[in-house]
């Protein structure tokens, strides 16, 4: 349908009036999306009247996740499996081959997260910059590159030096994905969608854990050379395919005609969090630096990600203590990961249904991790096999609390420079929590790993208490916000957030600006 064709002279005269209304510095400083619309005369009461047609809107979600998903879970299935290589090498004769002890093999986990947090901001600040798509497809090209070089390394320091580059070009994919999720969709669609491609980890560790399999079945080869080589032509061939398929943003796609677009970008303006704005407003980032919101997010992932650095590096080898053939290994490992994509759709499915459950959910989903490290950590392996194997496939509930906690800054901090410094500040301690991790579990404590162990109880335990710190400061924060629109009569509705002015302001500068919690 040529939407142009359908306005009258009337109306168009209307909108470009409305556009001279704002000079040349006014016009920088908007939203991206809402200039789109100017350009192309969409009113606020076209828009509405589009958003009101259920039908159009439940086509549209179709069509993005049919376009948008497959790309972000694939990436995140291989992203997984080759960040997961060094273990499942670990598994075979890389110890052997390579040289490298117990301690050093920790240091090259951490390597990798340190690599993570150089690198993180540098590239959310190119691709909000540039072309978000084109930034994450040739970074996916990059890593899959380098995990082929892997394959030919002899000792520690080649080794060290390809995990950091895979963590140089690894780092951009989460917090890039995170926008592109709150981009494209309504903030009541997006922890489910978060949760989709993020379970993809747990797809990984199963698909993961087959390809090692059928790997080490060879003998004429390095088995762990092979995992490198064939993990890295996949990877590179998956990045060639995103950089034709994966769109840089709303505006821009090239699948989706001018009215889908307009769509989209009302669907975006409900949140009030703002669509696209390339230009960098210091402020935000002063902003979003003394916000005590993204602080507590901070201090949650850190914690969390103290679990994750442990449980990733040394989960496959407390299984190794448990049997002696590495591929029984590689093999006992894989439900895990079914676990984990259990956790994370059931979470974020909550989350995304019920209103304001998102903290509830971050709470919840940590006491099944308590109670799996306290059947690893407790019961007798020699009589109570299953149950200490049924205590690592239940610990990892944790990453569904990780997922929301990931999401939740692109979702409640408005200004665009502000979400993505805000994603970025969460991310940077995702990255320093998988550096700390790994070094709480001291070799000289396996199989059990006790201290390890009392480290993932306290993280827990405290990020609980954290969540509702949160929760309580949030809702605080709305409650507030309905007294002051209340005292002045003013009543919020979804017609309202279309109409206002796209001018990128941060949630402290809006006042109709209402969090999730």
């Amino acid at each position: 349908m040529d939407v142009k064709a359908e306005k009258s002279d009337t109306m168009q005269t209307t909108a470009n009036a409305k556009v001279d209304d704002f000079g040349i510095g006014e016009i920088s400083s908007l939203d991206e999306a809402d200039i789109f619309l100017r350009e192309h005369n969409f009113t606020p009461e076209y828009i509405q009247e589009l958003l009101v047609d259920k039908e159009l809107n439940k086509k549209l979600v179709r069509k993005i996740d049919l376009i948008l998903l497959p790309m972000l879970a694939g990436t995140y299935v291989l992203q997984y499996v080759d960040k997961s290589a060094l273990a499942y090498s670990a598994v075979f004769d890389l110890f052997a081959d390579t040289g490298i002890s117990n301690d050093q093999y920790s240091w090259l986990a951490s390597i990798f997260y340190f690599a993570y947090l150089a690198a993180e901001y540098p590239w959310s600040y190119l691709a909000q910059k540039t072309r978000m798509a084109k930034v994450v497809s040739g970074c996916v090209i990059s890593w899959g590159a380098i995990l082929m070089a892997t394959a030919a390394c002899k000792n520690f320091a080649g080794l060290s030096v390809c995990r950091f580059l895979l963590g140089v070009f690894e780092a951009p994919i989460t917090p890039c994905f995170m926008m592109i999720v709150s981009m494209w969709y309504t903030r009541q669609e997006q922890p489910f969608r978060a949760g989709v491609f993020y379970s993809c980890n747990g797809v990984g560790s199963m698909i993961g854990g087959l390809i090692t399999y059928a790997i080490g079945q060879m003998h004429t080869f390095p088995v762990w050379r092979a995992i490198f080589l064939i993990c890295g032509g996949v990877t590179i061939a998956w990045g060639f395919l995103m950089l034709y398929v994966l769109p840089d943003d709303i505006l821009s796609a090239k699948r989706f005609s001018l009215e889908d677009k307009a769509v989209l970008i009302g669907r975006g303006k409900l949140g009030r969090t703002g669509i696209l704005n390339r230009k960098i407003k210091w402020y935000q980032i002063k902003e979003a630096l003394l916000d005590p919101q993204v602080w507590l997010l901070t201090l949650f992932m850190l914690l969390n990600e103290v679990i994750n650095g442990g449980i990733a590096s040394f989960g496959k080898l407390i299984i190794k203590g448990l049997v002696k053939n590495p591929l029984l290994t590689t093999v006992l490992a894989i439900p895990q990961g079914a676990f984990q994509v259990f956790w994370i759709l059931s979470g974020t499915w909550l989350a995304s249904r019920i209103r304001n459950f998102r903290t509830i959910v971050m709470m919840m989903y940590l006491l099944p991790t308590v109670v799996g490290i306290c059947l690893i950590w407790k019961l007798d392996r020699a009589k109570h096999l299953v149950g200490v194997l049924f205590g690592y496939y239940i610990v990892g509930s944790y990453v569904a609390s990780l997922v929301l906690a990931l999401q939740m800054p692109s979702t409640n901090l408005g200004g665009y420079t502000k979400r993505v410094t805000g994603v970025a500040v969460v991310f940077m301690a995702y990255c320093a929590g998988n550096i700390i991790g790994p070094h709480a579990f001291l070799s000289s404590e396996s199989p059990t790993y006790p201290t390890g162990c009392i480290v993932i109880l306290s993280c827990s335990a405290t990020q609980v208490v954290i969540s509702i710190i949160l929760r309580v400061l949030l809702m605080r924060r709305n409650k507030s916000r309905d007294a002051t629109a209340a005292a002045r009569g003013i009543t919020e509705t979804e017609e309202h957030a279309i109409e206002e002015v796209g001018a990128d302001l941060t949630d402290f500068e809006n006042p109709h600006f209402r969090y999730v919690y």
